[in-house]
């Protein structure tokens, strides 16, 4: 579905929950903590959303966002954009976690789960086990490729292998560059963080994962969401 008729159909089915709820723009711009415009421009078909807004929408009308796009018989990630990956499939949208903390493991977790994200999230502990288990994606003893994840989400501190060291190996493979990185950091202020966006990552975000600020960069990324 082209991007415009299902913003279109997004903006419509918005006024129409409002309206049967009998809450006017202003009323609605008030519980979602947007301005009054920005409602007007969704339900006329003229605004790009994100993830966040369509959450909050959703919630200051007692919805789901997964009814919403059920209503609309649209894909959640054609919002935010992205082409898929190649050998794409039945994992479209996953992620790979690399990350050693248990913790911040069980933080991004709970994050996408509050959320409501379905994505298929795969968590290895180490660089080497990511990139292993990137290369064993084109094991040619398997009688199809299998998929890439569309999105890693790396710690840079990881024990052996240290974070850029990864992102160097994946960002100089032909098959891996296309793949969006976000690295994760325990602090802003790191001399690892500059050197990982010279090295090509997409993204940097601090730990322990919040939704709402992965939310804000992933109009930067090829990546398709999924929703319950």
């Amino acid at each position: 579905m082209p991007l415009a008729d299902l913003k279109k159909r997004f903006g419509a089915e918005l006024k129409r929950r409002r309206t049967e709820s009998g809450i006017s723009q202003e009323r609605l711009a008030e519980l979602a903590d947007l301005h009054r415009t920005y409602i007007s421009a969704v339900e006329s078909g003229k605004r790009n959303l994100t993830l966040e807004s369509i959450q909050r929408l959703a919630q200051a009308l007692g919805a789901s966002v997964a009814s919403f796009f059920a209503a609309v018989e649209a894909v959640p990630g054609e919002i935010l954009t992205g082409e898929l990956l190649p050998g794409d499939g039945s994992h479209k949208g996953a992620i790979l976690l690399v990350e050693d903390d248990p913790k911040d493991v069980e933080f991004t977790l709970a994050a996408f789960k509050t959320a409501k994200l379905a994505n298929p999230v795969q968590v290895t502990a180490n660089g080497e086990a990511a990139l292993a288990l990137l290369d064993g994606s084109k094991n040619r003893g398997q009688a199809k490729e299998q998929p890439l994840p569309q999105l890693v989400l790396l710690d840079l501190h990881l024990p052996g292998m240290h974070g850029l060291e990864v992102l160097r190996r994946m960002k100089s493979d032909r098959r891996l560059k296309r793949i969006p990185v976000v690295v994760l950091s325990g602090s802003q202020n790191n001399r690892d963080i500059q050197e990982a966006m010279r090295l090509g990552a997409n993204a940097y975000l601090i730990k322990p994962l919040d939704f709402h600020r992965f939310a804000e960069v992933t109009p930067k990324l090829r990546f398709r969401w999924a929703l319950l």
